[in-house]
């Protein structure tokens, strides 16, 4: 049998690099152009604030307005950056040219180093006023009184379910949910020592230590682990007792000064927490919104009692994301429903549905119609 001779390798024109002086000369110009850009909406924005003050409205901030500039943002990318990358710049862009009307004051889970914190720069960007607060129930009065303009709390985590506390604080606050955050959750193992073998406790939330219990029980199943109110607590003894090591994010890591021991200990590689932006009104529709509901039934409904509640949306074509029961705190064994629909409560469809949900519950209190997670 005859060989061929090996294929000869195509030859490929590659395009001529530019002098580097040159390509420098071109960022510098575009560089130049984005600033003229930025500060001409930069000056755009003050007057959206002169406008707001001369009609007598302080609402600077329009969560539905910010959520569909950056969904525009999302359908022009055309990369090389991500979606993320993208969204991220204008966020802040955004965020600096509102605070020149007037910086928003945020409540938020602290101290300084939590996710909480994370999930508040990634929602409003870094040019607003962040206030730690030790509670999630300190949370929710600070804005009811004013102190802060929006409050962001935890209320879900993908590996641990819902963050009990802050679900209860809905039964009886004024606030409307204004807003949702997803933050892709990173658990590093955190400690002023250089090995392991020199730990001799762990701290953490008990939800950290919850998402971590696989790796801990494989890598450190001697070790004492106790719960403490945050990971920046966590953190802050780390850095303080000798032996102890803390679960937390990097930005703990930054603000206490501590080694990363082992990064991303987390057990599922998918771990991520939802965080809900709460504020004093109700939102205008979005055109990409999520309803949060709390629903109760009354005893004369009898059996079926939360599918009876639950068949309007179904009728209306109405998806559910999330179903939970919780304590109404009114008498033993009874209970209310949270519920997630997608669309705003103010859409043909839902308010249909929410008539005919009306008609047959003994509560029904929509906790707030806001946009959905962008990233």
């Amino acid at each position: 049998m005859t060989r061929r001779p090996p294929a000869r390798k195509k030859s490929v024109k590659s395009t001529p690099a530019l002098p580097l002086a040159k390509i420098r000369a071109e960022i510098d110009a575009i560089d130049q152009q984005l600033q003229t850009l930025i500060s001409r909406r930069a000056r755009v924005a003050q007057t959206v604030g002169v406008s707001k003050r001369a009609a007598g409205t302080a609402d600077f901030y329009r969560p539905e307005r910010e959520a569909a500039v950056l969904q525009a943002v999302i359908e022009r990318n055309q990369g090389p950056l991500s979606d993320e990358e993208m969204v991220r710049l204008f966020r802040e862009i955004m965020s600096a040219c509102l605070a020149q009307q007037e910086p928003l004051k945020i409540a938020f889970l602290g101290p300084e180093g939590t996710f909480t914190q994370q999930a508040v720069f990634k929602h409003f960007g870094h040019s607003v006023r962040a206030l730690p607060l030790p509670a999630i129930d300190e949370v929710f009065r600070e804005v009811e009184a004013g102190v802060a303009d929006y409050g962001v709390v935890p209320i879900e985590n993908s590996t641990e379910g819902t963050v009990s506390h802050t679900a209860d604080m809905f039964l009886l606050s004024p606030l409307k949910i204004c807003g949702e955050v997803e933050l892709r959750v990173h658990q590093h193992l955190l400690g002023r020592m250089d090995s392991l073998e020199r730990i001799e406790r762990i701290c953490s939330h008990q939800q950290s230590l919850a998402q971590c219990r696989g790796w801990l029980a494989e890598n450190l199943a001697g070790v004492e682990r106790i719960a403490v109110s945050s990971n920046a607590e966590a953190a802050r003894r780390a850095r303080d007792e000798a032996g102890t090591a803390a679960i937390a994010g990097s930005a703990a890591a930054e603000v206490y000064g501590l080694n990363v021991l082992v990064p991303e200990i987390e057990d599922r590689p998918d771990n991520t927490t939802r965080f809900l932006v709460v504020g004093r009104k109700l939102l205008e529709p979005s055109g990409r919104d999520r309803t949060t509901l709390l629903l109760s039934a009354p005893d004369t409904l009898g059996s079926g009692a939360l599918l009876k509640l639950l068949v309007p949306f179904a009728e209306h074509g109405i998806s559910m994301s999330r179903v939970e029961s919780r304590p109404s705190r009114r008498k033993k064994w009874d209970y209310v429903f949270f519920v997630d629909i997608e669309g705003h409560a103010e859409d043909a469809a839902v308010a249909l549905a929410l008539a005919k949900v009306r008609k047959v519950a003994s509560l029904v209190k929509i906790l707030g119609s806001y946009p959905r997670a962008v990233l």
